[in-house]
């Protein structure tokens, strides 16, 4: 069997597909994408394209090995994550080929469910208890939300207050038997986020999503010690190596994305470095249906897995949502908060190529969005 042909998709609202195609017929599907950055990891994914056409899907490592580390200059967001769309594609083939679920060639299920939450925002105060009551009745145990809009440099009261305001206020529609997250999406400095914590605490959110930004990995420490909230990061670590110095500072949850963090291959590794320092695996995954379903396989095989992240009717999702890419949108269905295991094999999804063709003939230039603070300088989003 040889890797006949690599196709990629540009698909609203910002996601960025690949198809990997072999000589016998069996198609492996990834996701690539770098949110406001498709352009771009399409482009890495045609150049590593190269390495794979010709060649046997089979070894798995043996092309993550020599996608990620055959250039001088290695990693990145951009590398990273064609090289996970690309892995997550042969996972596919291998499982398509032995007519299995890919989570069958990880060690077989330790679960059949995986719990997962959903969206609720949170930059505007005034939706989240409609949002949060919409989420309850889809069946939903648990949702996400922002802590704040833009965040002073130096916080005021008025800031402080209303960061407590919003989760209080989504805690008490909740009531105790469901979970609340609470992402600080890293706009928040390594002393405003002091400040605010120990006034969580009484909320008892699940876990605080990414606190501090990537680049303050090292405050972590700190931070983790000074609270008893459960510390999350690492949608913007790509490797084993990245999350390393987060493991030793006292996270509790590991955060890697599935379509950023080199795919189904390395994300397992991760998973099991943080298995050492117990901490517990939440994926992050606001994107489409191929990277959902890499993150199932991972979670249906991963035993410290916590929750998972999905994006149906999140609010990025203006001109298309994550069910519109899917033949069938069953596998997952959510009724219970959780979707269950299928023994569908590869990924487990049916992607619809006919609408993933058209989608691509229209694209799209999803930018992140740019915030100033009152001064006219850059404000983090």
């Amino acid at each position: 069997m040889k890797i006949t042909r690599i196709e990629t998709f540009l698909v609203a609202p910002r996601w960025l597909f690949c198809r990997v195609e072999t000589d016998d017929g069996i198609v492996g599907w990834g996701e690539p994408v770098v949110e406001g950055r498709a352009e771009t990891v399409r482009t890495a994914v045609h150049e590593l394209a190269e390495l794979l056409l010709g060649e046997d899907p089979t070894p798995i490592e043996h092309h993550w090995q020599r996608l990620t580390k055959g250039g001088f200059y290695r990693g990145g967001p951009v590398l990273s994550s064609a090289v996970a769309g690309l892995d997550q594609a042969l996972w596919d083939i291998a499982g398509k080929r032995l007519g299995v679920p890919t989570h069958e060639l990880l060690g077989g299920p330790v679960r059949d469910r995986v719990r997962v939450y959903g969206w609720v925002g949170g930059d505007d105060p005034s939706q989240l208890a409609d949002a949060v009551a919409q989420r309850v009745a889809s069946g939903l145990t648990a949702v996400k939300m922002n802590a704040s809009g833009i965040m002073g440099r130096s916080a005021t009261p008025r800031e402080l207050d209303g960061v407590v305001e919003r989760v209080a206020r989504v805690r008490e529609a909740l009531g105790d038997d469901r979970d609340v997250a609470v992402d600080f999406h890293g706009r928040f400095t390594a002393a405003t986020a002091r400040r605010v914590l120990p006034l969580l605490e009484p909320l008892h959110p699940m876990f605080v999503e990414e606190p501090l930004l990537p680049e303050h990995t090292h405050l972590l420490g700190r931070l983790a010690d000074s609270t008893t909230v459960p510390v999350a990061t690492g949608e913007r670590l790509f490797s084993r190596a990245d999350f390393l110095p987060a493991l030793q500072a006292g996270i509790a949850v590991a955060q890697p994305d599935l379509s950023h963090a080199g795919g189904i291959s390395e994300v397992r590794r991760i998973a099991s470095l943080a298995e050492v320092y117990d901490v517990q695996l939440a994926p992050h995954c606001p994107l489409g249906p191929i990277a959902l379903a890499a993150s199932l396989q991972v979670a249906f095989a991963t035993p410290n897995f916590l929750i998972q992240e999905q994006s149906i009717g999140i609010h990025y999702n203006r001109d298309a949502e994550l069910l519109d890419y899917v033949v069938d949108a069953r596998p997952f269905d959510f009724p219970d908060g959780h979707i269950h295991r299928t023994t569908a094999p590869g990924l487990g999804v049916d992607v619809d190529e006919a609408a993933v063709r058209r989608a691509d003939e229209h694209g799209h230039r999803w930018r992140s969005p740019m915030w100033s603070h009152a001064d006219g300088s850059f404000a983090e989003w």
